[in-house]
């Protein structure tokens, strides 16, 4: 996915920068970046590829040159090198995105049509799509017009920093997809998507931004350029696995909402009274075991511990087979924990399903008499359009989808489908057995929708849940509540 960082300061932002860029190390594993002001006005720029190391471990080496700065910007990435240097009609500007554009495509040929001569490409042949928001907002005769027209225009999600002259402008995605959070100190204003950079370096939270809302800062100035629009969607995924457990997203903690899911997961288990200990799939799992571990009164164990010296984060390659290789080998079993013993264990999500039947047949290799799985998300039945919260390319990458095709004996009506992401009824029960089946557990059970919104503690209404239900109430894809499927994520992907 990724995530960025943005500070304006009376004295050297550089070490704020560095470090409250390296706290969102989390949400991204290809690309780091950082852009600041010198304080002659010019904007200098350095990026690197951290699909390998850590980000800090990349630019240590370039802060001497970045020293005096009083203004700056910094981005991980799951794909785009950031930030990008512009020169255009409205000047000079260093800009940051996080999202995705799924009419990239149609936005890019608009481009062409108006003269637009060319975009650059990734390796993939996919566009750079900060580049196609810039493209955008140069379309117009301000950069404060051209950002609201660039959220007018893209379809998916885009939030984003962009610093020219010394301040920097924050947009929230039109739809609030993605978070985007102020702070301040005596010194200094700082916008973050994640609060859980901003304690450490002495900033106090003042406020999130809303959705669609755009806002210019200075080092003591915050100024309101537009206000938030009414329809909020924040991901579900923050509390379920994206943020960083300190974070607080709309007023409700990370840590907190994960101990009250996995509290809600326990309350109706069977097993519960069954089972010798509770696990947590390190790390997104560790909240969510810990809230049921606390309810059901079953010790909390490690039985799988990760790694950390060279798995520090979750480095996440392209290749199927090297994902699995990677979620392999940064899980430690610890033997007392299992030999002999009945295990359950709380994963944020089952997504393709390949890596915990490998985790399920080494725990029975080491003589667990029982491997009971809860996923702290409802199935995944929509690969995400808005996010890159996946790998997922195609539908058929879900493991929920290949077995309701297989119990269908192809692709469901939308009046079927529907029945398969309905908690309780008689198709919803035949995937989750034919799934647990499949990964050769004990049990399986997987959070309700209604339960995980309760666990966040927001309206429905107001958090998206696409990739559980298909329900997408901004028209950026077809709504399954509505009885239309989605579109294939493969027909949103950009074509080299």
């Amino acid at each position: 996915m990724g995530g960025f960082f943005g500070v304006v300061s009376v004295n050297d932002c550089v070490e704020d920068l560095y470090y409250g860029t390296d706290y969102h190390s989390h949400l991204g594993t290809a690309r780091g970046g950082m852009a600041v002001t010198d304080r002659n006005g010019i904007i200098i720029r350095t990026s690197h590829d951290i699909s390998n190391s850590l980000f800090r471990s990349k630019f240590d080496g370039d802060l001497s040159k970045f020293a005096g700065a009083t203004c700056g910007i910094g981005a991980i990435s799951d794909m785009d090198d950031q930030p990008l240097l512009i020169g255009s009609h409205l000047g000079v500007y260093s800009l940051v995105t996080v999202g995705k554009l799924i009419n990239i495509q149609d936005l890019a040929q608009e481009a062409f049509k108006n003269r637009h001569i060319h975009f650059s490409t990734q390796k993939t042949g996919e566009f750079n799509q900060t580049e196609v928001v810039a493209s955008l907002i140069d379309s117009q005769d301000s950069i404060e017009s051209g950002i609201a027209f660039a959220m007018d225009k893209i379809k998916g999600s885009c939030s984003l920093l962009l610093m020219k002259d010394g301040v920097i402008y924050a947009a929230r995605d039109k739809y609030g997809r993605t978070p985007i959070v102020l702070g301040q100190k005596l010194t200094a204003t700082a916008a973050s998507m994640e609060t859980s950079a901003f304690p450490n370096l002495d900033y106090e939270f003042v406020r999130n931004l809303g959705p669609g809302e755009i806002v210019m800062f200075t080092a003591h100035e915050i100024t309101q350029l537009k206000k938030p629009e009414a329809l909020n969607q924040i991901c579900a995924f923050f509390w379920v696995y994206f943020a960083f457990p300190s974070s607080t997203f709309e007023g409700k903690n990370t840590e907190t909402v994960r101990y009250a899911n996995g509290a809600g997961i326990a309350a109706d288990d069977e097993y519960a009274s069954k089972i010798d200990s509770v696990c947590g799939v390190p790390d997104s799992g560790v909240a969510h075991a810990i809230g049921y571990s606390n309810t059901v009164h079953k010790p909390y164990m490690r039985a799988l511990i990760k790694y950390t010296p060279t798995w520090l984060r979750s480095f996440m390659p392209q290749n199927q087979l090297s994902r699995n290789l990677i979620a392999r080998m940064k899980l430690l079993p610890v033997d007392d924990q299992i030999a002999n013993k009945k295990l359950l264990f709380l994963d944020d999500s089952i997504v393709r399903g390949t890596q915990f039947r490998d985790v399920a047949r080494r725990l029975y290799e080491r003589k667990a008499k029982e491997v009971h799985l809860r996923s702290a998300s409802p199935p995944l039945a929509f690969p995400c359009l808005f996010l890159n919260f996946s790998r997922s390319k195609s539908t058929m990458d879900l493991v929920a989808r290949r077995v309701i095709n297989t119990l269908e004996g192809g692709e469901p009506s939308p009046e079927i489908l529907k029945e398969y992401i309905t908690a309780g009824t008689e198709r919803y029960n035949n995937m989750v057995e034919e799934i647990r089946k499949m990964l050769g557990l004990t049990s399986l059970r997987y959070q309700t929708i209604d339960k995980l919104v309760e666990a966040i503690g927001l309206p429905k209404e107001r958090i998206c849940t696409f990739c559980f239900d298909g329900c997408d109430p901004t028209g950026c894809a077809k709504c399954a509540n509505c009885m239309v499927p989605p579109p294939d994520l493969k027909s949103a992907e950009p074509k080299s």
